[in-house]
C-alpha cells in the first residue's frame, strides 16, 4: 500500500501542477484539498488516513489534541521555516517529524505597495464605478511623494518596503522594540524614538513585525488614536498585531483616512465577518505570500522533504 499525501487549502488547485511530484509517483498518493477544513473535528476526519500532510503557512494550527487523533502521520510539512501554530512536543511525542520550506520575502512587500497603492488612490472604488457606469471621478488621491512612511519593524520584509518607498520620494520612519539607529542607517531610513512618535508623525504605517508576546496587540485603541485623521493603516505581517475590534471601530467612525489588510483573526473569513463590509478598507485574502515563485518554492520542497523523509535522512526540520 503507497503512503497518502494530503496537502491542506489548495484554494486555487494548483499545488500538483506548480511542482513536480512525479518522483513520488510510484509511492506516494497525493490528495489535495481546495476547500478549508474549519474546526479539529473536520481536520482528525479527513486527515485520518493520511501518512503525511502538507499545510501552508500558519492556518491550520497541529494542537497535541489534533495530533493525538492522528496515529497515521507521520510527517507534517509547512511552508515556511517559522510556524507558531504546530505543537512541536506533542509532535515528537506522536513521532511525527515536522519540516518547512524555505519562504521568499519579496511577495508579500510587492503586496504590500499593491495595497498602500490601491488604498492611496481609490483604485477599487473608482475601478467599481467605471465599470458600473458610474461618476466619472469621485476619489481625490493622496500623494506619495514628501510625505512620511512610517514602519514597524525593518527586517527582510521592512527592509525592502522602506527602499520603495525611498525611491517613491517619501520620507520613511521605522520602530520596533530592537531597531537600532545603526540598522536604521543602514537602510537609510530615521530611527522614530518611539512607537508614539511613529505613529503621530506618519501619512502612511505599515506593520512588518513578527507575532510575539510584545507586537500581539500593540496597536490598541490608544495607539490607533495617535493615528491622523488624514493617515492610512496597511498591515500585510499578522492580523493580531493590531487590536481587530479597535481596527473596525476607527473606521466605522471615520477617524483615520482607510486602512488595508491581507491578515485577519480568522481566515478564511467568515460570510458575515464585520471585515467583510467594513468602510475605508481594502482587504485581500491572505494574499502576501501567493506568487507563482513562492508556490514553485513551497510545494517543489515538500516534494523534496518527503524524498528526504522516506530516504530517512528528513531535512528542513522545524521545532
Amino acid at each position: 500500500m503507497p503512503f497518502r499525501c494530503a496537502v491542506l487549502d489548495d484554494f486555487q488547485n494548483v499545488a500538483t501542477s506548480v511542482a513536480d511530484w512525479s518522483p513520488l509517483a510510484d509511492r506516494v498518493e497525493v490528495v489535495t484539498f481546495t476547500e478549508h477544513h474549519a474546526t479539529e473535528d473536520a481536520l482528525a476526519v479527513a486527515l485520518a488516513d493520511f501518512d503525511f500532510v502538507v499545510t501552508l503557512r500558519e492556518r491550520v494550527a497541529f494542537p497535541a489534541s489534533l495530533l493525538d487523533r492522528l496515529p497515521r502521520l507521520k510527517l507534517l510539512i509547512a511552508s515556511g521555516m517559522r510556524n507558531t501554530v504546530i505543537d512541536y512536543a506533542a509532535a515528537r511525542a506522536n513521532g511525527v517529524t515536522v519540516c518547512g520550506t524555505e519562504s521568499s520575502s519579496v511577495p508579500p512587500v510587492e503586496l504590500t505597495w499593491a495595497l498602500l497603492l490601491g488604498l492611496a488612490r481609490g483604485i477599487v472604488q473608482e475601478n467599481n464605478a467605471l465599470r458600473a457606469g458610474g461618476p466619472w471621478q469621485s476619489t481625490v488621491g493622496a500623494d506619495l511623494h514628501g510625505r512620511t512612511l512610517g514602519l514597524l519593524g525593518l527586517g527582510k520584509i521592512g527592509s525592502r518596503v522602506a527602499r520603495v518607498g525611498l525611491a517613491f520620494g517619501m520620507e520613511v520612519t521605522a520602530w520596533s522594540p530592537n531597531l537600532t539607529e545603526e540598522r536604521a542607517d543602514e537602510v537609510g531610513v530615521r530611527l522614530s524614538p518611539s512607537l508614539a512618535d511613529l505613529l503621530t508623525t506618519s501619512d502612511f504605517v505599515s506593520v512588518h513585525l513578527v507575532l510575539g508576546e510584545r507586537s500581539r496587540g500593540l496597536l490598541g485603541p490608544a495607539e490607533l488614536a495617535l493615528l491622523k485623521p488624514t493617515a492610512y493603516l496597511i498591515n500585510t505581517s499578522r492580523a493580531a498585531i493590531v487590536d481587530q475590534d479597535a481596527l473596525l471601530a476607527a473606521l466605522h467612525e471615520g477617524r483615520i483616512a482607510g486602512a488595508a489588510v491581507d491578515v485577519h483573526d480568522t481566515e478564511p473569513l467568515p460570510a458575515a465577518h464585520p471585515t467583510r463590509t467594513a468602510p475605508r478598507l481594502l482587504a485581500t485574502p491572505h494574499l502576501g505570500y501567493v506568487s507563482q515563485a513562492n508556490y514553485e518554492r513551497y510545494y517543489g520542497q515538500a516534494v523534496e522533504n518527503i524524498q528526504a523523509y522516506l530516504a530517512g535522512t528528513p531535512t528542513r526540520l522545524l521545532g
